[in-house]
């Protein structure tokens, strides 16, 4: 029995792929490779194409015994679903429509599925609790909450069951250095960051610095990748155990300000990385952190890597050795 990753050859797709090949399991992984890339895929069986080809759909399934599905196949830039929100409900509503149609029909019933934060939009609580009002600010977090609600009618009709994991900022990179995050464009502070001690851009620009947090800048939840990867193995054997749908955030409960990722980085990499403050940018909340308090008393997950030097210097290794990314 197999575990179908979508979206496999992306940065937190790889990082999972990775996961549930240590932890011995058989995976096929899907991408069109939009995004994805083929170094990134460390072992599994990798079929190239969309979702939204149901020709294509067909053949992974009847040529595997899936029992699981993680998907992850999705756009995810906040900024291009404002500007092209079609582009954002046929990629990621209607592949998802075409994903779940398969699975019913080929008989797998358990999907665990990478959302994200953004389906709450402004936060009512600090830290995010999973029973905090959904009101999406943008398209990007819009589509991903009417895939969550496309799930929960595919349960209540098919028995399809589903874990919904929120979570904000994937970081870091594996512990090999084999693998790590190559995006085009880079949107990721994290990577932004490191692109000024490799030589890419002479500082980082802080977007605000007169918020009402303790230095001023904003706070975010940052997780190490593969944190993330293993609360999506723990969510596909939850699955298995018999777990009925289900949401759950993922998140540090604490937080950290653009300032002290900053700094962490600085010791990280060794370089003074010079900051130039611009102006604060529209629908940037002061604090955005979510509470995964019910991931941890139902899943059994409890994040390993909490130290932010650590993981920006997992970033750092990656990065250092890769460049140019994923590109020879």
């Amino acid at each position: 029995m197999a575990v179908l990753v979508t979206g496999g050859a992306g940065y937190i797709g790889s990082h999972t792929v990775a996961e549930l090949i240590t932890a011995g399991e058989e995976v096929v992984i899907v991408d069109n490779l939009y995004q994805g890339h083929k170094d990134a895929v460390l072992g599994g069986k990798l079929y190239v194409g969309d979702i939204r080809d149901k020709d294509f759909l067909d053949t992974v399934f009847k040529e595997n015994t899936i029992d699981a599905v993680v998907h992850f196949a999705a756009n995810s830039l906040v900024g291009e679903s404002m500007k092209a929100p079609a582009k954002y409900y046929h990629n990621n509503v209607y592949g998802t429509l075409c994903l779940l149609e398969k699975m019913n029909e080929y008989g797998v019933s358990k999907i665990v599925f990478s959302s994200t934060a953004a389906t709450y939009g402004e936060p009512e609580n600090v830290p995010i609790l999973e029973s905090d009002r959904t009101f999406p600010t943008n398209t990007y977090g819009e589509t991903k909450l009417a895939m969550e609600k496309m799930m929960k009618w595919f349960d209540i009709a098919h028995n399809v069951k589903y874990v919904s994991l929120r979570y904000f900022n994937a970081c870091g990179a594996h512990e090999s250095g084999k693998i790590g995050e190559d995006h085009n464009p880079e949107t990721h502070l994290i990577p932004l960051i490191l692109e000024v001690p490799l030589g890419k851009r002479p500082f980082i620009s802080v977007y605000g610095d007169d918020y009402p947090t303790e230095d001023g800048t904003c706070i975010r939840d940052y997780l190490h990748v593969t944190d993330l990867a293993d609360a999506h193995l723990k969510a596909v054997n939850y699955l298995r155990n018999g777990g009925e749908s289900n949401v759950f955030n993922l998140g540090s409960g604490t937080g950290y300000s653009v300032s002290a990722v900053i700094e962490a980085a600085r010791k990280a990499t060794g370089h003074p990385i010079p900051v130039k403050v611009e102006g604060r940018r529209a629908g940037d909340p002061a604090v955005l952190i979510a509470s995964s308090q019910k991931a941890k008393d139902v899943l059994g997950w409890t994040p390993k890597f909490d130290n932010l030097e650590y993981i920006i210097g997992t970033a750092w290794k990656w990065h250092e050795a890769h460049p140019n990314g994923y590109a020879k």
